[in-house]
């Protein structure tokens, strides 16, 4: 199989977790009889120095040309980078909400997974890290607060600031039919996660999803309020299976979900529109504090590689090899300092990246 990937690198630590993630795609189009073409684009904090906007139309569309697109991080210091001097429409987080509306990226797959050898690194109770877990949050990702209408003004002599939370019935059904098929492949239970005490748009969110429930009768469905399913995460994760919920909900239940694993740096992610194509990112931030040290995690870029494999190119033998290979290398005490443990081995990120390509077969 020929892939044509377009590659962000972005900003911070996001070019050396890429070019790792990129050696591991390589050795595993070398193993398996593959081709790959990639195609380096610009967008965030870079796209700003070259172009002075986070995304242009033209990277839009070598993106929308590619099979898929696998980034790294993007952004900066928000405290010290000239970036943040910009107004909100140019900084460099603008140019991923538009390319994911560019794109139409409506549906998020983050996996948390708690693997055995890293059981040490989790800030959770020892019965309960014990356990392990393996879940899935499926959050929305095109509609809802962070694209409805915003403004600031001053009103009766007073600032307000406004922000509109809307979600229609299509937008609903679609990102819940993505979360009942991908239960179906998991272990057959979604959690819909909303506010429906208090929210109109939760109510609805509800109402649509006990819809689409009907067409999956192996699939068990609850319903959780995104408070208590906060609560829930760092009490009891191995109850979940497929956490759906919308935007804002996910972005924070994803950001608990991912630290009580042990470390951001673990953890992958995936975004996808209504065909074959999606974006794939860590879930982790640009981490420009050690960016150029050679230390940061590669690992969660690498399984986002990974993710690609196996959900636009249907390789899920190839996704296999990746996430095998870096369980070995993790069961043989390899570790980057995030995750470094006592009697362990602390290596850097190309090192990391060199040792997952050696255990791809």
């Amino acid at each position: 199989m020929e892939m044509k990937i377009g590659v962000i690198k972005g900003d911070g630590i996001g070019p050396e977790i890429v070019d790792e993630a990129m050696k591991v795609l390589d050795q595993t189009a070398k193993v398996y009889g593959h081709s790959i073409s990639y195609t380096q684009l610009l967008m965030g904090g870079a796209s700003i120095d070259v172009n002075g906007v986070p995304l242009t139309e033209e990277t839009l569309q070598l993106a929308k040309d590619s099979d898929a697109v696998l980034m790294g991080s993007i952004g900066g210091d928000a405290k010290t980078s000239p970036w943040y001097q910009l107004e909100p429409s140019k900084r460099p987080e603008a140019g991923l909400l538009q390319l994911r509306k560019g794109l139409n990226l409506f549906a998020n797959l983050r996996p948390a997974v708690l693997y055995d050898e890293l059981k040490g690194a989790c800030p959770l109770k020892k019965e309960i890290a014990d356990r392990g877990f393996d879940l899935m949050i499926m959050r929305e990702l095109t509609g809802g607060l962070y694209f409805g209408k915003r403004s600031t003004e001053e009103i009766d002599g007073v600032l307000t600031a406004k922000d509109e939370l809307t979600y229609n019935e299509n937008e609903i059904r679609r990102i819940a039919k993505r979360g009942f098929d991908i239960a179906m492949k998991r272990n057959k239970k979604v959690t819909s996660v909303d506010k429906a005490n208090v929210l109109d748009s939760s109510r609805l969110w509800r109402k649509v999803v006990e819809e689409v429930a009907k067409d999956y009768p192996e699939v068990t469905l609850e319903h959780m309020l995104v408070d208590n399913c906060a609560m829930q995460l760092v009490k009891d994760p191995a109850q979940f299976d497929v956490v759906l919920t919308e935007n804002m909900f996910g972005d924070i239940l994803s950001d608990e979900a991912s630290m009580v694993t042990g470390s951001i740096g673990m953890l992958a992610s995936a975004s996808l529109n209504d065909t074959k194509f999606g974006l794939y990112e860590p879930s982790g931030g640009s981490a420009p504090d050690i960016a150029g040290k050679g230390i940061a995690n590669p690992i969660a870029t690498i399984l986002s590689a990974a993710m690609m494999l196996r959900f636009s190119f249907d390789l899920d033998k190839e996704a296999d090899a990746i996430e095998n290979a870096v369980a070995a290398v993790l069961k043989d005490g390899y570790r980057t300092i995030d995750i470094m443990s006592e009697g362990k081995e602390q290596i850097g990120t190309a090192q990391m990246g060199d040792k997952i390509c050696e255990y791809i077969k």
